[in-house]
């Protein structure tokens, strides 16, 4: 049975916080609030709590994994990128998009999709998601909480308690959730690629110098 934390959305609590990084830590499954909706995390270099999740979500091979990240400086440990993908990502984080970028050569093969060897990473603009990678001190492995049968991400923290507490290992209540994902964004071309069209603007893409 997990846990369930009612953490402030605007103005976290530091002791409950910590307890949830040390959940993620021991190799928990956690569900946390994002700026655009809930979804799974677990440990970076946890391969069981990372299989948990693909059994949860009953994910393919070909899904790309997230690692949520705190700032630009995190994001070249794992991904190759280059000024016009720097100035790209700077003016869009932090926000609710989704970059997929070629992996570095340090970045677990368990982590890149299989095929074009990207990774994808997200810096979200949500005071709890900032808060829990302050105190962990590294990414999160994420993915969107849309259950097997579902159209739209989960987004009320009694309903996600109901099916999932037996399930993971601590749901976090940041208040009621969007059910947007993620403006997804391909940056392994010449010119950034949408691959999927979510919370996060796309008409001034083409503006950015």
């Amino acid at each position: 049975m997990g846990q369930y934390l009612e953490i402030h959305k605007d103005n976290p609590q530091a002791r409950l916080i910590s307890q949830a990084a040390t959940i993620l830590r021991r190799g928990g499954v956690i569900v946390y609030p994002t700026d655009s909706c809930y979804a799974l995390a677990c440990h970076i270099g946890d391969k069981t709590a990372m299989d948990r999740i693909i059994r949860l979500r009953q994910l393919g091979e070909r899904h790309n994994m997230t690692l949520i990240c705190r700032d630009l400086s995190e994001i070249s440990s794992f991904a190759k990128v280059g000024n016009a993908e720097f100035r790209l990502i700077k003016s869009l984080t932090p926000g609710p998009y989704t970059f997929l970028l070629k992996a570095t050569r340090d970045v677990p093969k368990r982590l890149q999709h299989p095929k074009r060897k990207t990774i994808g990473i997200r810096i979200p603009d949500n005071k709890i998601a900032q808060d829990l990678l302050d105190s962990l001190g590294e990414p999160l492995l994420s993915t969107s909480l849309i259950l097997p049968g579902d159209e739209f991400p989960m987004n009320e923290p009694d309903e996600i308690e109901q099916r999932l507490i037996k399930e993971v290992d601590l749901v976090i209540d940041g208040g009621h959730g969007g059910i947007s994902e993620t403006t997804v964004l391909d940056l392994t071309m010449d010119e950034p690629h949408v691959v999927r069209e979510g919370l996060g603007e796309i008409s001034n893409l083409l503006d950015l110098d």
